[in-house]
Protein backbone atom coordinates (compact mmCIF):
# COMPACT_ATOMS: atom_id res chain seq x y z
CA UNK A 1 0.00 0.00 0.00
CA UNK A 2 1.21 3.15 -1.01
CA UNK A 3 1.92 5.95 1.85
CA UNK A 4 -0.99 8.09 0.38
CA UNK A 5 -3.72 5.52 0.75
CA UNK A 6 -2.21 4.50 4.43
CA UNK A 7 -3.08 7.62 5.43
CA UNK A 8 -6.39 7.89 3.71
CA UNK A 9 -7.52 4.91 5.12
CA UNK A 10 -6.82 6.38 8.83
CA UNK A 11 -8.79 9.15 8.13
CA UNK A 12 -5.77 11.54 6.97
CA UNK A 13 -5.39 13.35 3.88
CA UNK A 14 -7.73 13.50 0.87
CA UNK A 15 -8.85 10.12 -0.72
CA UNK A 16 -7.54 8.82 -4.16
CA UNK A 17 -9.80 10.46 -6.85
CA UNK A 18 -9.79 7.42 -8.54
CA UNK A 19 -12.90 6.06 -6.47
CA UNK A 20 -14.95 9.78 -6.48
CA UNK A 21 -17.79 8.14 -8.34
CA UNK A 22 -18.17 5.55 -5.63
CA UNK A 23 -18.05 8.08 -2.79
CA UNK A 24 -21.02 10.18 -4.78
CA UNK A 25 -22.72 6.79 -4.48
CA UNK A 26 -24.53 7.98 -0.86
CA UNK A 27 -24.70 4.66 0.98
CA UNK A 28 -20.47 4.41 0.94
CA UNK A 29 -19.30 8.26 0.92
CA UNK A 30 -16.10 9.26 1.99
CA UNK A 31 -16.35 7.41 5.50
CA UNK A 32 -17.62 4.24 4.09
CA UNK A 33 -14.51 4.65 1.31
CA UNK A 34 -11.82 5.20 4.01
CA UNK A 35 -13.11 2.04 5.89
CA UNK A 36 -12.70 0.38 2.39
CA UNK A 37 -9.24 1.26 2.24
CA UNK A 38 -8.59 0.02 5.83
CA UNK A 39 -10.25 -3.17 5.09
CA UNK A 40 -9.04 -6.40 4.57
CA UNK A 41 -10.78 -9.48 2.19
CA UNK A 42 -9.50 -13.03 1.79
CA UNK A 43 -10.73 -14.53 -1.93
CA UNK A 44 -10.71 -18.22 -1.27
CA UNK A 45 -10.27 -19.97 -5.17
CA UNK A 46 -9.13 -17.87 -8.23
CA UNK A 47 -11.69 -19.32 -10.64
CA UNK A 48 -14.47 -18.07 -12.44
CA UNK A 49 -16.22 -16.27 -8.95
CA UNK A 50 -12.57 -15.78 -7.68
CA UNK A 51 -11.04 -14.36 -10.52
CA UNK A 52 -14.43 -11.40 -11.11
CA UNK A 53 -14.64 -10.97 -6.86
CA UNK A 54 -10.91 -9.66 -6.81
CA UNK A 55 -10.57 -7.49 -9.52
CA UNK A 56 -14.03 -5.59 -8.34
CA UNK A 57 -12.82 -5.81 -4.75
CA UNK A 58 -9.32 -4.39 -5.98
CA UNK A 59 -11.21 -1.68 -7.49
CA UNK A 60 -13.22 -1.10 -5.54
CA UNK A 61 -10.04 -0.06 -2.96
CA UNK A 62 -10.50 -2.23 -0.34
CA UNK A 63 -7.16 -1.94 1.57
CA UNK A 64 -6.07 -5.55 1.35
CA UNK A 65 -7.11 -8.48 -0.88
CA UNK A 66 -5.30 -11.88 -0.63
CA UNK A 67 -5.77 -14.08 -3.27
CA UNK A 68 -5.10 -18.51 -2.42
CA UNK A 69 -5.88 -20.56 -5.56
CA UNK A 70 -4.22 -24.51 -5.33
CA UNK A 71 -4.48 -24.28 -9.35
CA UNK A 72 -2.45 -22.92 -12.61
CA UNK A 73 -3.89 -21.11 -15.73
CA UNK A 74 -5.00 -23.40 -18.29
CA UNK A 75 -6.74 -22.41 -21.99
CA UNK A 76 -10.19 -23.85 -20.86
CA UNK A 77 -10.22 -21.20 -17.99
CA UNK A 78 -10.16 -18.34 -20.78
CA UNK A 79 -13.76 -18.57 -21.35
CA UNK A 80 -14.97 -17.33 -17.88
CA UNK A 81 -12.07 -16.73 -15.70
CA UNK A 82 -11.65 -12.62 -16.62
CA UNK A 83 -7.88 -11.97 -15.40
CA UNK A 84 -5.97 -14.58 -17.23
CA UNK A 85 -4.87 -14.14 -20.81
CA UNK A 86 -3.22 -16.76 -23.47
CA UNK A 87 0.58 -15.85 -22.45
CA UNK A 88 -0.68 -16.82 -18.46
CA UNK A 89 -1.64 -20.21 -20.06
CA UNK A 90 1.07 -21.21 -22.08
CA UNK A 91 3.69 -19.79 -19.09
CA UNK A 92 1.91 -22.82 -16.86
CA UNK A 93 1.13 -19.84 -14.20
CA UNK A 94 -0.37 -20.45 -10.80
CA UNK A 95 -3.33 -18.56 -10.91
CA UNK A 96 -3.10 -16.87 -7.79
CA UNK A 97 0.42 -15.39 -9.13
CA UNK A 98 -1.09 -14.60 -12.49
CA UNK A 99 -4.29 -12.57 -10.75
CA UNK A 100 -1.90 -10.76 -8.15
CA UNK A 101 -0.16 -9.52 -11.27
CA UNK A 102 -2.93 -8.13 -13.34
CA UNK A 103 -4.57 -6.74 -9.98
CA UNK A 104 -1.18 -4.88 -9.15
CA UNK A 105 -1.57 -2.93 -12.76
CA UNK A 106 -5.02 -2.03 -11.68
CA UNK A 107 -4.59 -0.83 -8.77
CA UNK A 108 -0.85 -0.40 -7.87
CA UNK A 109 -2.05 1.70 -3.99
CA UNK A 110 -3.51 -1.32 -1.72
CA UNK A 111 -1.58 -4.49 -0.99
CA UNK A 112 -2.39 -7.56 -2.89
CA UNK A 113 -1.28 -10.89 -1.81
CA UNK A 114 -1.17 -13.98 -4.49
CA UNK A 115 -0.78 -17.51 -2.47
CA UNK A 116 -0.36 -20.48 -4.22
CA UNK A 117 -1.54 -22.72 -1.76
CA UNK A 118 -4.96 -25.16 -0.08
CA UNK A 119 -6.76 -23.97 2.16
CA UNK A 120 -6.99 -26.97 4.42
CA UNK A 121 -7.61 -27.11 8.62
CA UNK A 122 -3.89 -26.63 9.05
CA UNK A 123 -3.58 -23.81 6.64
CA UNK A 124 -6.53 -21.65 7.30
CA UNK A 125 -5.71 -19.98 10.52
CA UNK A 126 -2.76 -18.71 9.14
CA UNK A 127 -4.45 -17.68 5.74
CA UNK A 128 -7.39 -15.98 6.89
CA UNK A 129 -5.13 -14.28 9.82
CA UNK A 130 -6.00 -10.25 9.62
CA UNK A 131 -8.98 -10.45 7.32
CA UNK A 132 -12.04 -8.90 7.73
CA UNK A 133 -14.68 -11.11 5.35
CA UNK A 134 -13.91 -14.05 3.50
CA UNK A 135 -15.62 -14.67 -0.06
CA UNK A 136 -15.65 -17.91 -1.31
CA UNK A 137 -14.80 -18.58 -5.30
CA UNK A 138 -14.06 -22.40 -4.47
CA UNK A 139 -15.44 -24.79 -6.63
CA UNK A 140 -16.43 -27.73 -3.86
CA UNK A 141 -18.23 -28.08 -0.71
CA UNK A 142 -15.39 -29.25 1.11
CA UNK A 143 -13.75 -26.25 1.86
CA UNK A 144 -17.19 -24.00 1.90
CA UNK A 145 -17.87 -26.31 5.12
CA UNK A 146 -14.21 -25.45 6.16
CA UNK A 147 -14.75 -21.54 5.71
CA UNK A 148 -18.32 -21.82 7.55
CA UNK A 149 -16.60 -23.28 10.46
CA UNK A 150 -13.88 -20.96 11.10
CA UNK A 151 -15.81 -18.08 10.12
CA UNK A 152 -18.26 -19.05 12.68
CA UNK A 153 -15.92 -19.99 15.73
CA UNK A 154 -14.02 -16.83 14.89
CA UNK A 155 -17.21 -14.50 14.22
CA UNK A 156 -15.98 -13.25 11.23
CA UNK A 157 -18.54 -12.79 8.15
CA UNK A 158 -18.03 -14.95 5.25
CA UNK A 159 -19.51 -14.72 1.84
CA UNK A 160 -21.03 -18.17 0.21
CA UNK A 161 -21.12 -18.31 -3.67
CA UNK A 162 -21.77 -21.13 -6.25
CA UNK A 163 -21.95 -21.01 -10.09
CA UNK A 164 -22.64 -24.34 -13.06
CA UNK A 165 -24.62 -24.04 -16.48
CA UNK A 166 -26.60 -20.90 -16.30
CA UNK A 167 -27.76 -21.13 -12.32
CA UNK A 168 -25.80 -19.71 -9.02
CA UNK A 169 -26.86 -18.62 -5.82
CA UNK A 170 -24.87 -16.69 -2.88
CA UNK A 171 -25.84 -16.22 0.85
CA UNK A 172 -23.79 -13.92 3.47
CA UNK A 173 -23.30 -15.56 7.02
CA UNK A 174 -22.62 -13.13 9.87
CA UNK A 175 -22.17 -15.33 12.82
CA UNK A 176 -24.44 -14.62 15.60
CA UNK A 177 -27.02 -12.53 13.36
CA UNK A 178 -28.43 -15.44 11.18
CA UNK A 179 -28.27 -18.41 9.60
CA UNK A 180 -24.63 -20.47 8.65
CA UNK A 181 -24.05 -22.56 5.73
CA UNK A 182 -24.97 -25.67 7.43
CA UNK A 183 -28.12 -24.48 8.31
CA UNK A 184 -29.00 -24.74 4.87
CA UNK A 185 -27.03 -28.21 4.04
CA UNK A 186 -26.34 -30.60 6.93
CA UNK A 187 -23.57 -32.17 4.59
CA UNK A 188 -22.12 -31.87 0.86
CA UNK A 189 -24.15 -33.66 -1.50
CA UNK A 190 -23.28 -37.13 -1.98
CA UNK A 191 -20.60 -37.45 -5.31
CA UNK A 192 -22.30 -37.30 -8.57
CA UNK A 193 -25.69 -36.45 -7.17
CA UNK A 194 -25.65 -32.55 -8.74
CA UNK A 195 -24.41 -31.31 -12.24
CA UNK A 196 -20.60 -29.99 -11.66
CA UNK A 197 -18.90 -27.63 -14.41
CA UNK A 198 -18.11 -31.17 -16.43
CA UNK A 199 -21.46 -32.50 -16.62
CA UNK A 200 -23.01 -28.88 -17.11
CA UNK A 201 -20.71 -26.33 -18.56
CA UNK A 202 -20.82 -22.66 -17.28
CA UNK A 203 -21.89 -19.52 -18.50
CA UNK A 204 -19.08 -16.94 -17.94
CA UNK A 205 -22.11 -14.46 -17.12
CA UNK A 206 -23.37 -16.49 -14.46
CA UNK A 207 -19.89 -16.55 -12.68
CA UNK A 208 -19.52 -12.66 -13.08
CA UNK A 209 -23.22 -12.35 -11.42
CA UNK A 210 -22.95 -14.48 -8.29
CA UNK A 211 -18.94 -12.83 -8.24
CA UNK A 212 -20.88 -9.32 -8.35
CA UNK A 213 -23.04 -10.14 -5.79
CA UNK A 214 -20.51 -11.71 -3.61
CA UNK A 215 -18.44 -8.46 -3.97
CA UNK A 216 -21.12 -6.05 -3.54
CA UNK A 217 -21.80 -8.09 0.28
CA UNK A 218 -18.26 -7.49 0.83
CA UNK A 219 -17.80 -4.09 0.20
CA UNK A 220 -21.36 -3.51 2.37
CA UNK A 221 -19.70 -5.29 5.51
CA UNK A 222 -16.50 -3.78 4.59
CA UNK A 223 -17.91 0.19 4.64
CA UNK A 224 -19.42 -0.27 7.53
CA UNK A 225 -22.92 -0.89 6.02
CA UNK A 226 -24.01 -4.66 7.66
CA UNK A 227 -27.83 -3.32 8.10
CA UNK A 228 -27.76 -3.30 3.98
CA UNK A 229 -26.43 -6.79 3.88
CA UNK A 230 -28.56 -9.53 1.94
CA UNK A 231 -31.09 -11.75 4.08
CA UNK A 232 -31.39 -15.26 3.21
CA UNK A 233 -30.25 -17.32 -0.48
CA UNK A 234 -29.95 -15.19 -3.52
CA UNK A 235 -30.91 -17.53 -6.55
CA UNK A 236 -29.95 -16.44 -10.44
CA UNK A 237 -30.55 -18.27 -13.87
CA UNK A 238 -29.00 -15.54 -16.14
CA UNK A 239 -30.58 -17.94 -19.19
CA UNK A 240 -33.85 -17.48 -17.55
CA UNK A 241 -33.75 -14.17 -16.45
CA UNK A 242 -34.68 -14.80 -12.89
CA UNK A 243 -33.80 -13.33 -9.71
CA UNK A 244 -35.43 -15.16 -6.41
CA UNK A 245 -34.92 -14.87 -2.45
CA UNK A 246 -35.24 -17.71 -0.20
CA UNK A 247 -35.25 -16.63 3.21
CA UNK A 248 -33.06 -18.49 6.08
CA UNK A 249 -33.00 -18.15 9.34
CA UNK A 250 -30.77 -20.23 12.25
CA UNK A 251 -31.72 -23.80 12.63
CA UNK A 252 -33.05 -24.45 15.56
CA UNK A 253 -34.94 -27.72 15.46
CA UNK A 254 -33.11 -30.05 14.99
CA UNK A 255 -30.42 -27.41 16.59
CA UNK A 256 -27.61 -26.39 13.51
CA UNK A 257 -24.12 -28.30 14.70
CA UNK A 258 -22.32 -25.14 13.81
CA UNK A 259 -23.69 -22.21 14.82
CA UNK A 260 -25.93 -23.49 17.65
CA UNK A 261 -24.08 -26.64 18.70
CA UNK A 262 -20.66 -25.38 17.81
CA UNK A 263 -19.11 -28.58 16.45
CA UNK A 264 -16.34 -27.69 13.91
CA UNK A 265 -15.48 -30.76 12.28
CA UNK A 266 -13.61 -29.67 9.33
CA UNK A 267 -11.71 -27.48 11.16
CA UNK A 268 -10.76 -30.86 12.80
CA UNK A 269 -9.78 -32.39 9.80
CA UNK A 270 -13.28 -34.65 9.64
CA UNK A 271 -14.67 -34.13 6.07
CA UNK A 272 -11.44 -33.24 4.47
CA UNK A 273 -10.01 -36.27 2.08
CA UNK A 274 -6.64 -36.27 0.65
CA UNK A 275 -7.62 -36.17 -2.85
CA UNK A 276 -10.28 -33.33 -4.49
CA UNK A 277 -11.67 -33.74 -8.10
CA UNK A 278 -11.50 -30.24 -9.57
CA UNK A 279 -14.55 -28.45 -11.00
CA UNK A 280 -14.36 -28.35 -14.86
CA UNK A 281 -11.61 -30.56 -15.48
CA UNK A 282 -11.33 -34.59 -15.94
CA UNK A 283 -8.52 -34.15 -12.79
CA UNK A 284 -7.32 -35.22 -9.36
CA UNK A 285 -6.03 -33.22 -6.61
CA UNK A 286 -3.71 -35.16 -4.20
CA UNK A 287 -2.56 -33.45 -1.25
CA UNK A 288 0.34 -34.76 0.67
CA UNK A 289 0.93 -34.31 4.64
CA UNK A 290 0.97 -30.44 6.28
CA UNK A 291 4.51 -29.31 5.63
CA UNK A 292 5.68 -31.20 3.03
CA UNK A 293 8.02 -29.84 0.50
CA UNK A 294 9.20 -31.04 -2.88
CA UNK A 295 12.84 -30.23 -5.15
CA UNK A 296 11.29 -29.50 -8.20
CA UNK A 297 14.62 -29.69 -9.86
CA UNK A 298 15.63 -33.02 -8.74
CA UNK A 299 11.95 -34.35 -9.05
CA UNK A 300 12.40 -33.11 -12.87
CA UNK A 301 15.61 -35.17 -13.32
CA UNK A 302 13.73 -38.41 -12.36
CA UNK A 303 10.71 -37.71 -14.25
CA UNK A 304 12.57 -37.17 -17.78
CA UNK A 305 13.85 -40.37 -17.79
CA UNK A 306 10.22 -41.30 -17.99
CA UNK A 307 8.66 -38.87 -20.18
CA UNK A 308 8.70 -35.17 -21.57
CA UNK A 309 8.65 -32.54 -18.60
CA UNK A 310 8.27 -29.05 -18.26
CA UNK A 311 9.21 -26.65 -14.98
CA UNK A 312 9.45 -23.56 -13.95
CA UNK A 313 10.10 -22.31 -10.36
CA UNK A 314 6.26 -22.60 -9.54
CA UNK A 315 6.09 -26.62 -10.58
CA UNK A 316 6.66 -29.30 -12.76
CA UNK A 317 4.52 -30.44 -15.40
CA UNK A 318 5.14 -34.11 -16.99
CA UNK A 319 3.09 -36.84 -19.13
CA UNK A 320 2.83 -40.09 -17.87
CA UNK A 321 0.79 -43.66 -18.34
CA UNK A 322 -1.81 -41.38 -20.00
CA UNK A 323 -1.97 -38.58 -17.34
CA UNK A 324 -1.01 -35.44 -16.98
CA UNK A 325 1.16 -35.17 -13.41
CA UNK A 326 2.02 -31.40 -11.84
CA UNK A 327 3.40 -31.33 -9.14
CA UNK A 328 4.07 -28.19 -7.00
CA UNK A 329 6.45 -27.29 -4.59
CA UNK A 330 4.31 -27.88 -1.58
CA UNK A 331 4.30 -30.92 -2.99
CA UNK A 332 0.59 -30.67 -4.06
CA UNK A 333 -0.01 -32.77 -7.36
CA UNK A 334 -2.57 -32.08 -9.58
CA UNK A 335 -3.27 -35.71 -11.91
CA UNK A 336 -5.01 -34.24 -15.09
CA UNK A 337 -6.85 -37.72 -17.34
CA UNK A 338 -8.53 -39.65 -14.49
CA UNK A 339 -11.45 -38.89 -11.72
CA UNK A 340 -10.41 -41.94 -9.72
CA UNK A 341 -8.67 -40.21 -6.78
CA UNK A 342 -7.09 -44.38 -5.84
CA UNK A 343 -5.41 -43.96 -9.38
CA UNK A 344 -4.39 -40.50 -8.23
CA UNK A 345 -3.09 -41.53 -5.25
CA UNK A 346 -1.17 -44.51 -6.96
CA UNK A 347 0.69 -42.60 -9.60
CA UNK A 348 1.59 -39.75 -7.09
CA UNK A 349 3.07 -42.41 -4.42
CA UNK A 350 4.87 -43.84 -7.55
CA UNK A 351 6.39 -40.71 -8.87
CA UNK A 352 6.40 -38.47 -6.75
CA UNK A 353 6.65 -40.31 -3.20
CA UNK A 354 4.33 -42.11 -0.53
Amino acid sequence: MTSGSQSASRGEGPVDPRYSRQILFAEIGEEGQRRLLAGSALVVGCGALGCAIAELLVRAGVGRVRIVDRDLVESTNLQRQILFDEADARALLPKAEAAAAKLRAINSGIAIEGIVGDLTPDTIGRLAEGMDVLVDGTDNFETRFLLNDYAVREGLPWIYGAAVGSYGVTMTVLPGEGPCLTCLFEAAPPPGSSPTCDTAGILASVAVTIASLEAAEAIKILSGRREAVSKGLTIVDVWESRFDRMQAARRTDPPCATCVERRFPHLEGRGMSQTTTLCGRNSVQVSPPPGSRVDLAALAARLAAVGPVERNRFLLRANLEGVELTVFGDGRAIVSGTKEGERARALYARYVGA
